[in-house]
């Protein structure tokens, strides 16, 4: 039985570099492994995937511009901070409710608010959390980030939202980046661009909200700064200023670097999906669940109303806003919807 399931892990991670698997099914495959079979490899598939996942965000800066990122990052600062502190009211409140343990309960709210894992990861040593409150929390987050990267495509579609629509309201929706960037790759190109700038510009509020709780329990603890984001803003630097290397007549350098993140990317979301396991999901409680959903579902239909009413601003990335390095041949574009 272990040498069935290792040859199957292996057959389903070779099929995530096939340019023809998005990362809906990347997260399908990965759950069978995880939930169904078992990960014969489950440590190497959390380390993998939270290495894999940062030097991908790096990778997609060589897709973008910096003029995209500026313009798009701007446009987000007010919605975004406006959202964040949002959500912490509401898990303040409905953790009172709920009756959600202090810990879990902050923790909850900070991922839900941020960036999912990584801003839990962040916090946690802040709050000197305990390791069952992070457990919880993570299992939490880590189980509708896997939801929202399934549901969300569909009900865009559904819903006729635009590209531009749907990477806004999946950056402001969705937990964890992987989920955001997968879910607006499989959207289109545009999505992905808006989606992935929007969304590291909401992780960057990492920084303030961990010192604003280190003040409140007054802990020496250092705020650890994601150092992926700087690498993402690095990369549109290179490929907006840089002069572009040609490796034929439609293909550059930074063009194929785009390209390779984005599938590694998809490999990414399999390992994150390959280490769900039913051990994982038991540790998730009802209450610290129903906080999450229940913030979940607000976040959800609130910033979707306020995309549909046009209170929140879709940013513009005009064609010649692109920098010719970026475009990738269009027999490569296999994420743009058909």
């Amino acid at each position: 039985m272990q040498t069935l399931r290792k040859t199957l892990f292996f057959l389903f991670l070779s099929l995530c570099i096939l340019p023809q698997i998005h990362p809906p099914v990347a997260l399908v495959l990965g759950s069978i492994i995880g939930l169904g079979l078992g990960n014969p490899y489950l440590n190497l598939s959390h380390h993998w995937s939270k290495k894999l996942l940062k030097i991908s965000v790096v990778g997609l800066g060589f897709g973008i511009t910096a003029q995209q990122v500026g313009s798009v990052g701007a446009d987000a600062a007010i919605y975004t901070a406006i959202g964040i502190a949002s959500i912490f009211l509401s898990g303040f409140i409905l953790a009172r409710l709920i009756r959600v343990e202090s810990q879990t309960a902050l923790l909850v709210t900070t991922g839900t608010a941020i960036c999912g894992g990584s801003a839990i990861a962040a916090m946690a040593p802040v709050i000197d959390a305990r390791q069952h409150s992070i457990s919880v929390a993570l299992a939490t987050v880590f189980t509708l980030n896997a939801i929202g990267l399934l549901l969300f495509p569909p009900v865009g579609h559904a819903l006729g939202l635009t590209e531009g629509q749907f990477g806004v309201w999946a950056a402001i929706a969705i937990h964890d980046t992987s989920s955001v960037v997968g879910a607006c790759a499989t959207y289109g190109t545009h999505a992905l661009a808006i989606g992935t700038i929007i969304k590291l510009t909401r992780a960057l509020w990492i920084i303030p909200v961990s010192l604003i709780a280190a003040h409140f329990v007054r802990s020496s603890r250092t705020v650890k700064v994601p150092w992926f984001l700087g690498g993402f803003v690095l990369a549109a630097l290179l490929q907006s200023f840089a002069p572009p290397i040609h490796l034929t007549d439609q293909t550059t350098l930074f063009a194929l670097l785009a390209l390779i993140a984005r599938q590694s990317l998809v490999v990414t979301i399999f390992l994150i999906g390959a280490g769900l396991t039913p051990k994982l999901l038991a540790r998730v409680g009802h209450r610290p669940l129903l906080l999450a959903v229940a913030l979940w579902i607000l976040a959800s239909t609130v910033s979707l109303t306020a995309i549909l009413s046009g209170l929140v601003p879709i940013p513009d990335l005009p064609a010649e806003s692109v920098s010719p390095s970026a475009t990738v041949p269009l027999e490569h574009r296999h994420l743009e919807p058909t």
